[in-house]
């Protein structure tokens, strides 16, 4: 038995997980065309328009089966699941400065909110149909902020998303405009307004990973950055220059435990940004290719498919990986993990896996410092 009041606290991805928050499919709807994202369909000989509105029922009843069937496994090892309040995604949104057909949904919390030791930050997330995503959780917020009164609770500011908050010729860039712009860090957004979504930070006890990306811009990073170090966090940017269209780090750059990172061959760090990680004694263990290509995704799913490795510790010795990755199993069981095989492909659809679609709010441990050595 818990012998205070604290609830909201964790500092990195790895401490044993006592509550977290598990996303929803219920009411999902299509991912709308928009200057921070142009979806396509999967499996076509000639593109067409993507489609808009609600989600086919079958779709979202068998990512809400995965997704419930990832609510029994934490259960079944002592975790506090909470999940979003349903909410009605085909509500068209319209501000003084941009307007969109509808809404997404709220499969993937951790895009969206990031508990940082007892502070609960909320992103300002960078596309139009998120803009209010915010609120499937804002009940869960008030929870605990009514029951815990070490938590604090702040909110990025909002950007206005209009027209020339983005750079819409990005979407037509030829592969060697690409190749130009690859160690410029452009992106889709400007760098004018606060832009980041939370699925861009890895937590690492003092030390916060921020990837700069389509999703989070350098103004996103200083606003973390004068958010977060008064509070006594180091914030550090860092970048993956052969992935063309970053988005959340959790596919790409995942530590497993202290000392430990699981990367990506295909978009290793940017140069020099690993020394950190080396003076300090990190290992970087290279995750095995996917067993499902990037043309066997499901039908809608904008994700690449390095969503593989976006798995979820339980605890330092405990993680849960998709059920048919089974190349990922083994490299993990061979690092000392007990691992946790789960279904989860139909989650796939709705912008990530087991890391996305859950936020930590509570994991057993305290502040650490994972890298004492600042001098590279």
């Amino acid at each position: 038995m818990r012998t205070d009041t604290r609830i909201v606290n964790s500092w990195n991805e790895w401490d044993t997980l006592q509550e977290v928050v598990v996303g929803t499919a219920e009411n999902a709807c299509f991912e709308p065309t928009e200057p921070g994202h142009r979806p396509q369909e999967r499996g076509l000989s000639e593109p067409r328009p993507f489609p808009t509105g609600p989600k086919p029922r079958e779709l979202n009843e068998k990512a809400e089966e995965e997704l419930t069937g990832l609510v029994s496994l934490l259960e079944s090892q002592g975790v506090t699941v909470r999940r979003p309040a349903p909410r009605d995604y085909s509500v068209p949104l319209k501000t003084p400065t941009f307007e969109v057909e509808n809404q997404y949904c709220a499969v993937c919390p951790r895009d969206v909110m990031i508990t940082l030791g007892n502070e609960i930050l909320e992103a300002t997330m960078s596309r139009r149909s998120r803009y209010f995503e915010y609120e499937a959780y804002r009940s869960l917020v008030y929870k605990y902020w009514d029951e815990d009164p070490l938590m604090t609770w702040s909110v990025a500011p909002k950007p206005s998303m209009a027209d020339d908050m983005y750079r819409q010729d990005f979407w037509t860039w030829p592969l060697s405009k690409r190749h130009e712009e690859m160690h410029n860090f452009e992106f889709c957004v400007t760098q004018d307004e606060v832009v980041f979504d939370a699925a861009d930070m890895a937590r690492m006890g003092k030390d916060i990973f921020v990837q700069e990306s389509m999703t989070t811009n350098r103004a996103g990073i200083r606003w973390i950055t004068r958010h977060l170090e008064p509070k006594g966090f180091r914030v550090h940017p860092v970048h993956f220059p052969l992935d063309y269209f970053p988005s959340h780090i959790d596919a790409t750059f995942i530590p497993l435990r202290a000392g430990l990172v699981l990367t990506n061959p295909e978009r290793p760090i940017n140069s020099g940004e690993e020394k950190l990680f080396l003076a300090n004694d990190w290992e970087f263990v290279t995750a095995p290719q996917p067993l499902t290509g990037n043309d066997e995704m499901p039908r809608y799913c904008q994700s690449s498919k390095w969503v593989s490795i976006n798995v979820l510790s339980i605890s330092p010795s405990k993680i849960i990986v998709e059920e048919q990755e089974k190349p990922l199993q083994d490299l993990l069981c061979s690092l000392g993990f007990e691992v946790f095989p789960l279904p989860f492909r139909h989650v796939y659809e709705y912008g990530g896996s087991l890391h996305c679609a859950t936020w930590d709010v509570r994991r057993d441990g305290v502040c650490e410092d994972y890298f004492p050595d600042q001098n590279v």
